[in-house]
């Protein structure tokens, strides 16, 4: 059985299926009205589910009219994959790269062969280091893959003018 943030993931997700811009507007309280819950648990999906490595953008407004903003980044846009590579940074953890190969599996950029392959690619047994120094290599494997796909999607919008 689904617990309860995997519900209102699965809820919000579905809120995206209706709306082709890609950007949702909700009511916090509401939302935790409508689940029976606590406004903190509707942060926590937010926080833990619609992360920029997962190809979402979350903003706040306050006040009496607040809302939550959530845009659903398109992968294939040049500014979302440059997000990524800042994301990264130095080192990324395996469950972060993981994330980001699942998205990109996900939006259909890769195939769900090239996934399996990235993901052993950047599995903790396939890079038999100190912990610190696997990040620093994940990370950097990581950064090639998105500089590939970047250059690939230059040289494929190139070919479409």
């Amino acid at each position: 059985m689904a617990n309860l943030s995997d519900i209102i993931e699965g809820f919000i997700k579905e809120m995206f299926e209706d709306i082709p811009e890609g950007i949702l507007d909700i009511q916090r309280n509401e939302m935790a009205n409508h689940f029976n819950c606590a406004p903190s648990q509707i942060n926590y999906v937010l926080t833990t589910r619609f992360t920029l490595e997962r190809g979402y953008f979350v903003e706040s407004r306050r006040g009496g009219g607040g809302y939550i903003r959530i845009k659903k980044l398109k992968i294939s846009e040049d500014e979302f994959l440059r997000e990524i590579m800042d994301f990264i940074g130095e080192t990324i953890s395996g469950s972060d790269a993981k994330t980001i190969i699942q998205r990109l599996w996900e939006e259909d950029v890769i195939t769900e062969r090239e996934m399996k392959i990235l993901c052993a690619a950047v599995n903790k047994y396939n890079l038999p280091l100190s912990p610190s120094d696997r990040n620093l290599i994940r990370a950097r494997i990581m950064k090639a893959i998105i500089t590939t796909l970047m250059d690939f999607e230059a040289r494929k919008g190139g070919e479409q003018q």
